[in-house]
């Protein structure tokens, strides 16, 4: 078979991509992650007693949001990653930029707090079991990612799997506030941004193995 003959074969009959395809199955994965996150929340750890009254304290939001705001980064980086030739462009600053302002945040609050408060501060109650409480309520947003991942065309699988990692990383961090009662900038710095990294390193080190083409 001569070549123009393959390569008229091989095209013959393919349908074009639908638009938005990307961003429609990263969506889906939110979809289908978010409220099974909800439900190892409320199921494994529960919500605040207090959620109502803390909801009027600016830390609260400062915990909720920041995270939040990683997630959304990592959305707009995972439907990128997801097609080859699509530049990242300003996404990972979007999901830096949160987590350096807890840290100034966290720096300030230090500096500013007593020899024998800062350790508490940093420390908490939570402190041995938050980064694993990020990453495995955040961990059904990422099953379900790499799922989506695996129907698209992702050509820098370390990446793809990283940037599903701050989604996942992102949502848990936020469910997770809705049960945690730290509130110090110190915690949040240290160990909000340590779950979150954590979950970034295991989508790094998975990604070339589970979207390998």
């Amino acid at each position: 078979m001569k070549t123009d003959d393959l390569v008229t074969m091989l095209a013959n009959g393919v349908a074009p991509v639908p638009r938005h395809a990307a961003s429609r199955r990263v969506t889906w994965a939110v979809a289908v992650g978010l409220p099974l996150s909800l439900a190892i929340l409320v199921i494994e750890y529960g919500l605040r007693r207090d959620l109502v009254e803390v909801m009027f304290w600016p830390m609260f939001w400062v915990k909720l949001l920041f995270p939040a705001c990683i997630a959304v980064a990592g959305f707009v980086m995972l439907q990128r990653l997801a097609r080859p030739g699509v530049p990242v462009r300003h996404a990972w600053w979007g999901a830096l930029l949160p987590a350096v302002l807890v840290w100034a945040l966290a720096i300030a609050a230090w500096l500013g707090a007593s020899a024998d408060t800062r350790m508490p501060m940093l420390m908490g109650q939570t402190w041995k079991t938050c980064a694993f409480s990020i990453c495995l309520i955040g961990l059904p947003v990422f099953v379900a990612a790499i799922v989506a991942l695996r129907t698209l065309a992702p050509t820098r699988p370390a990446l793809a799997g990283a940037a599903a990692g701050v989604l996942a990383g992102g949502v848990g961090g936020s469910v997770y506030a809705l049960h945690c009662v730290e509130l110090t900038a110190p915690f949040l710095g240290v160990w909000y941004v340590g779950g979150i990294a954590l979950a970034v390193a295991i989508g790094a080190a998975v990604g070339p193995r589970l979207l390998r083409w």
